[in-house]
Order: structure tokens, then sequence, then C-alpha cells
């Protein structure tokens, strides 16, 4: 146990860049340095084929340490190379704190690297919090959402745990710094041709990032079928806002894009202007949303609990609302006119 000293943040590469939720994780760990007693060093790992063209990103984000690992079988994403070299890499630097993304890779090589280490990792968290002796606390939602659980890791090593994006704040980025640069590489063997990828499709479709959105239309199971939810996104396209979903409006496959979901199973989000519709307001949505600016929703229950949180409430089918607004909106008119 005394041999683990360190936190390592696992930093996702994605579409040419560090996803967002990476960084916010490193300076999560920057304030989590700052709590524990022994001031431990900060490390970015980095997986992937020409991962050098990320460290002055990462650096700048305020790593001390940057791991990189590159190996040509890393060009693209396998779970079972990915979860093999994070195991390789904790074996080697012993972290006593491992971050990951609550992403839909984090979530695939954090409990399989976990596995491999007979270790445990706590999902989602919303929040660290560490002790007066130093008991590092991973707090999660639970029975959905209507509680949080603080879940501890006192025996074990490394103590892992994933953060869904927008729950944890960037450092204020600095091209000045400095960090201790390490390249590590080893052989990979995972599943070796067991597993085959076959093809690779990526969507065309441009939609806005919810965290980085001052305008979020966000709609519920209340939103009735399909064609109104595409009304829905019509109406936050001509607002220029993002769309924000709930767990039953995605299963109910009215939109495909699990990173539109808000709340504790998604995303946290704090734009300046949160119009939901159709919204029940269960906890695991409004947790999401607890940073918002102005909440205006919509939704034909009077008592429906999403009413709670907001700040101004209209009793009336979501359908109409979403008309009256798409023929103010395109007709160029004026909320006041």
């Amino acid at each position: 146990m005394d041999g683990y000293r360190g936190i390592l943040v696992y930093c996702e590469i994605k579409s040419g860049k560090v996803i967002e939720n990476s960084l916010e994780l490193l300076g999560e760990a920057l304030r989590l340095k700052e709590k524990l007693k022994h001031r431990p060093e900060v490390s970015a790992l980095l997986i992937g084929e020409n991962v050098q063209q990320y460290i002055d990103t990462v650096q700048g984000y305020g790593a001390e340490k940057i791991i990189t690992f590159e190996n040509d079988k890393l060009k693209l994403y396998r779970p079972d190379y990915y979860s093999e070299v994070l195991t390789k890499i904790i074996q080697k630097y012993k972290p006593e704190i491992v971050l990951t993304g609550a992403t839909l890779q984090g979530e695939e090589i954090g409990p399989c690297t976990a596995k491999k280490l007979n270790t445990g990792m706590a999902a989602h968290c919303v929040e660290f919090k560490v002790l007066s002796d130093d008991t590092f606390v991973q707090v999660v939602p639970a029975f959905g959402g209507k509680v949080l659980g603080d879940i501890i890791c006192p025996n074990f090593r490394p103590q892992m745990a994933s953060v869904k994006a927008g729950l944890m704040k960037k450092a204020e980025y600095n091209k000045n710094n400095k960090a201790v640069i390490e390249n590590y590489c080893d052989e990979i063997v995972g599943f070796g041709d067991k597993i085959e990828i076959m093809e690779i499709t990526e969507t065309s479709r441009e939609r806005k990032i919810l965290n980085k959105s001052d305008l979020i239309v966000g709609g519920g199971f209340g939103i009735g079928n399909k064609n109104v939810w595409r009304k829905l996104e019509t109406l936050a396209n001509a607002l220029g806002g993002a769309v924000g979903c709930t767990r039953p409006a995605l299963d109910e496959k009215w939109t495909e894009f699990e990173e539109t979901m808000i709340g504790t199973s998604g995303v946290a989000v704090s734009p300046k202007i949160y119009l939901d519709i159709g919204v029940s307001g269960a906890t695991q949505h409004t947790c999401g949303i607890k940073d918002s600016g102005i909440i205006i929703s919509v939704n034909k229950d009077e008592n429906a609990p999403i009413f709670e949180v907001s700040d101004y409430k209209v009793v009336e089918d979501g359908e109409k609302i979403i008309d009256a607004l798409m023929l103010v909106t395109f007709q160029k008119c004026t909320f006041e006119d």
C-alpha cells in the first residue's frame, strides 16, 4: 500500500484532440493534490499512435508528469489493447488514484483494468472528498439519484473512479507549464486476431456540445413521440441551441446520441438558459441542470417535480408550446411581439 503514490489521469483522445472530460479530470486531480497531505504528483497518460502532439495540451492544463505509450496496434481503439496498456502503466508507476472519463471508452477499459488489478472502481462519480486522515472518498448517486453514497477503497490500490463530462472544472491553461515526459512501450497481446475491426462508421450529423452551449432545449418522455421530438430538435436549431434529453427519451430512440443525455448517467450542464419540455423532473436529471442560469419548464402536469427547480413554469401540452415558439422564431418576431 505504501508503494502507491500519485494521481494518474487517463487522457482520452478522440477526433484528433484530448477530450474535455479528460482535461476536467486533470483540473480535479490538481485540486485533490492540494487536499491530500502528501501532495501526490499528477500524471497524464496518453495512449495511441503519434500521441506526442498532445503533450502541450495536457501539460498546459496542469499535468506534472506525462506518460506516453505508443504502438502501431493502438492506431484504432480496441478495449483489450487499451486496458492492457492501462494495466501495464499502473503496475509500473503504481499510482494511488486513477481517474478516467465516464465515456464509452473509459467505462470499458476502467472496469477491465480494475478487475485485472483486483481493485474496485466507482463509476459515474459526482464529487470527490478527502477526509482528515487522507481517505479518498468517491461520491456516487444511488437509488436512481435520490441519494448520494460515499465509496472508499481502504484495502486495495489503486483507487479508481470515473466521472461524466461537465461535473469537474478545468484548470486555467498555462503555456509555460512544464511537465516531465516519460515514453514507455511494451509488447501488447490483447485477444490477438480473435477481435477484428470490420468497419468504422462516422456520423456526419453535426450537433452542438451540451456543456459548451449557452442555450439547451431538453426533452423528456412527456414529448410523446418521435415526430414531436423532431419538432423539438428543429426548435433548438432555430434558436441556436443544443438538444438534451432524459434517459426515457433516449431509451425510446427518439435521439440516438448518448452524449445528449443530461443527469447522473449523462452529462452535467450549465447553460444560461435551459428550456425543458415534457421532462418530469426526476432527481437523476435535475442534478445535471443545477448550475443552469434560467430554467424554463413546460409540462402539462401542474404537479411535475421539475417545477420545483424551475424559474419559469408553463402548464401546457409541450407540442403546443413548441409550435408557438416555432411560429415566433421563423417569423423573426420578438417574444414581446
